[in-house]
């Protein structure tokens, strides 16, 4: 799984983040067909996605991923996620789900853009939702 890779900024490193995460976002790639050539998450604090947004995005708020594609195949994975621990764990608390549950939620969100899936209508937010859900039915058990 070398061509996934975890980086840290501003944070300690989650306890529930597993090396084993990796296999299941090749099992997710794999089923849409596609190959993971070089995918980085990257997890941060708030303030330094915070930057990342208003840089990038022109965006003054908080969110919890922002993915930027290296490719514009959907076939061969490559980019950055960039996903805030903080985000994550408030996330978790408001939803009443763990923080490991949460976490690979929004890590499969971030693959499921660069696979190709979108979010701004509120058809293509519910198609995600129902991806995202489907993704972590392939942990087992659920949020491990």
């Amino acid at each position: 799984m070398d061509n996934i890779n975890f980086f840290f900024e501003e944070i300690i490193p989650p306890a529930y983040l597993r090396e084993e995460s990796k296999a299941w976002l090749v099992q997710i790639a794999k089923h849409f067909e596609a190959e993971i050539i070089a995918l980085n998450y990257i997890f941060c604090s708030d303030e330094y996605l915070l930057q990342i947004n208003r840089q990038y995005l022109n965006h003054d708020y908080y969110t919890d991923i922002i993915t930027f594609p290296h490719s514009e195949s959907h076939l061969f994975i490559e980019g950055d996620a960039f996903i805030s621990i903080e985000r994550i764990e408030d996330n978790a608390q408001t939803l009443n789900v763990s923080p490991k549950e949460e976490l690979h939620r929004v890590m499969a969100h971030g693959l499921l853009h660069l696979l190709g899936f979108k979010d701004k209508t509120e058809e293509e937010a519910a198609e995600m939702r129902k991806m995202e859900d489907w993704a972590l039915s392939l942990r087992v058990p659920r949020g491990t």
